[in-house]
């Protein structure tokens, strides 16, 4: 096999290790932890709300049956090797609020697509900037990826400024390239490098002694 074969395999395989074994990432208020069973009521205590729903893909769950569905879903991805997804738990509440994780990886390019959901009822209070902080070191050091993207619509800008705080940048808007909720919406796309997150980490390491 040549070189470049194996050290793709050697990546490859290492994602999908992360994965199946999804490490706790904790931070001041909340917990980044594997999905579970026992999360399908808390899931569905924000699912079900449709405004949480309204610039996303996935449509607001009917029924608690509907939770579990995804759940059972979210951890059938992280055991087959990903890309998969973390549950966030504040910690005041020792409670299921969201979910951050992947949408795809192209482990031959480093590169992968972020995304995340938080209950309304939370909204506004750093949660979900904090989140995507936690997860760029496992995403970068972990899983050794070069770029992580993301991206909203953009008649959301709140989830942009989250991804302006976590240091991605803005690289451009996409017309109509998405249909959510059978309107054709433009997205803002963002990406965030290893070399500018090792700079702006490194930064604040030096700012903080």
């Amino acid at each position: 096999m040549p070189e470049e074969m194996k050290e793709e395999a050697a990546s490859l395989e290492r994602l999908r290790a992360a994965f199946r074994s999804l490490p706790v990432l904790e931070t001041s208020r909340l917990l980044l932890r594997p999905p579970s069973m026992g999360d399908a009521d808390d899931l569905y205590a924000f699912a079900r709300d449709a405004e949480n729903c309204r610039y996303v893909l996935w449509d607001a769950h009917a029924s608690v049956r509907d939770s579990r569905d995804t759940l059972h879903s979210l951890i059938r991805r992280n055991r087959r090797g990903g890309p998969g997804s973390f549950a966030i738990e504040l910690k005041g509440e020792a409670r299921m609020i969201g979910t951050i994780g992947f949408q795809w990886i192209d482990a031959h390019k480093g590169t992968g697509e972020v995304g995340y959901s938080i209950a309304r009822r939370l909204w506004n209070k750093g949660l979900a900037t904090e989140a995507l902080r936690a997860l760029l070191p496992f995403a970068f050091d972990t899983l050794g990826l070069h770029r992580v993207e993301a991206r909203h619509d953009v008649l959301n800008p709140a989830s942009g400024r989250v991804m302006e705080r976590a240091g991605f940048r803005l690289e451009g808007v996409q017309r109509g390239s998405v249909f959510i909720k059978g309107r054709a919406a433009d997205m803002a796309y963002y990406a965030l490098l290893r070399e500018e997150w090792q700079a702006a980490t490194s930064n604040k390491e030096s700012s903080s002694t």
